[in-house]
């Protein structure tokens, strides 16, 4: 299956999105270990110290003392999960503390760069994706007003005059169909035989067609050309 530079944007796209999230994830998860650790270290130390369950303001002050991550004191607290009988005082800290205090800058740079290829693709979508008078098909827009072909991405489709004419002709048919004789008269109308040239133009052509568009030329036995969505 034949991908248009477009579709490849949406892919580099989503690509980036999904690298900016994975890497401010992985700083956020690292930075929470980091937290964890110093914030049990801390209490610890603090409950050793004062050889008692009671949690008092002396208690929250040496536990901030004993935190070595300057960002945690006076943000993380002291809990107490169970009963008195099952007395259990632990520490923790919000999301948005442990958030502010990770290294956000390699996903900042990331998520930057999906903004700009973010807007770049929106750009050229919206203009691109209308021509006036244009027929499209496959990806390929024919612009009648200006008598050129475009891709899916904007780009035009560079073609020698034969080629474009040839084109052309499999665009504004109702069918996308065309017998031999019909090319051989418009594109050589004093030729006898033009078969051999017309194989080389088909030949020549379709690379191009298929490069740009999701497009393909047919050929019934030599006999009709048919322009097809692959």
């Amino acid at each position: 299956m034949h991908i248009t530079r477009q579709q490849q944007a949406v892919v580099v796209l989503l690509a980036l999105i999904i690298a900016s999230s994975l890497t401010s994830f992985g700083c956020y998860s690292s930075t929470s270990r980091r937290v964890s650790e110093d914030m049990d270290r801390a209490l610890t130390l603090t409950l050793h110290e004062q050889q008692s369950d009671v949690i008092s303001q002396d208690t929250i002050r040496k536990f901030n003392n004993h935190l070595q991550i300057a960002g945690l004191r006076g943000k993380a607290t002291i809990a107490v999960d169970g009963s008195p009988v099952n007395f259990k005082p632990y520490a923790h800290c919000s999301e948005a503390t442990i958030f502010s205090l990770s290294d956000q800058r390699p996903a900042t740079v990331l998520w930057v760069l999906t903004g700009v290829w973010a807007m770049l693709v929106w750009y050229r979508r919206q203009h691109y994706a209308v021509l006036p008078g244009g027929i499209t098909l496959g990806g390929l827009t024919y612009a009648e007003a200006e008598g050129r072909f475009y891709a899916a991405d904007g780009q035009r489709v560079q073609l020698t005059p034969m080629q474009h004419q040839l084109l052309t002709m499999f665009f504004q048919s109702d069918a996308h169909l065309l017998t031999k004789a019909e090319i051989c008269d418009a594109l050589w109308p004093k030729k006898p035989d033009a078969s051999d040239t017309l194989y080389t133009l088909i030949r020549r052509l379709k690379p191009i067609v298929e490069q740009h568009s999701s497009l393909k030329i047919e050929s019934d036995r030599g006999r009709a050309y048919e322009l097809t969505v692959r």
